[in-house]
């Protein structure tokens, strides 16, 4: 398994650099970081008296690197989750916030779990993430990856601006979907006939 630092810049290198896109609810960000956070922590980094789309763009990597470790793995509880969880969930935070907690949660109650769907990782979210775990040892992880990749298409279903990142213009997987498909067996990502289809209603 890869330190919590190593999967924090796998996280940056992923993310790529500044990208400011009107069809991006997180607005101008840069090595993952939106310009929303940056603000929320007070980054003023040219010094002229507020945040905005050019102290993003002075966003240095390791910087980026240190915001998700402690904003969004440790902040978060992450590391109260069982490992096989943490990379996964990790990287669904930094791209989705405490939705990617919900995701889990939705997810732990279809296994039988008993949990509320808060977005939080507390006491309740730990130990039932950590008794479906034991209980199937080899499935969670493909588990919650099926599960983002889901909300990721359901996401797009809902908000036509979102859908270029779930489809490529050539209708191929977008980033969400390859993404998720990161943390999910090859066994279980979906061919490009399956992805076609899922995606057909959009055109």
């Amino acid at each position: 398994m890869n330190s919590v630092r190593s999967i924090a810049e796998e996280i940056v290198a992923r993310e790529g650099g500044f990208v400011n896109d009107p069809d991006d609810p997180g607005g101008a960000t840069n090595h993952g970081v939106t310009i929303h956070t940056m603000r929320r922590l007070g980054l003023d980094l040219d010094g002229d008296g507020d945040t905005d789309a050019q102290d993003v763009r002075r966003l240095p990597q390791a910087q980026a690197v240190q915001i998700f470790l402690d904003h969004y793995y440790t902040a978060p509880r992450i590391g109260l989750l069982p490992q096989a969880l943490r990379a996964s969930v990790f990287d669904m935070y930094v791209n989705a916030g405490g939705n990617a907690v919900k995701i889990l949660q939705r997810l732990l109650i279809q296994m039988g779990q008993d949990v509320a769907v808060d977005g939080v990782i507390g006491p309740q979210t730990a130990a039932a993430a950590e008794a479906a775990a034991r209980a199937a040892p080899d499935h969670i992880a493909d588990a919650y990856g099926i599960a983002r990749r889901n909300y990721y298409y359901a996401l797009a279903d809902r908000r036509a601006a979102s859908r270029k990142y779930a489809r490529r213009r050539d209708g191929g997987k977008g980033g969400w979907i390859t993404r998720a498909e990161d943390f999910i067996t090859p066994r279980y990502h979906l061919t490009a006939a399956q992805h076609a289809e899922r995606t057909a209603a959009w055109y």
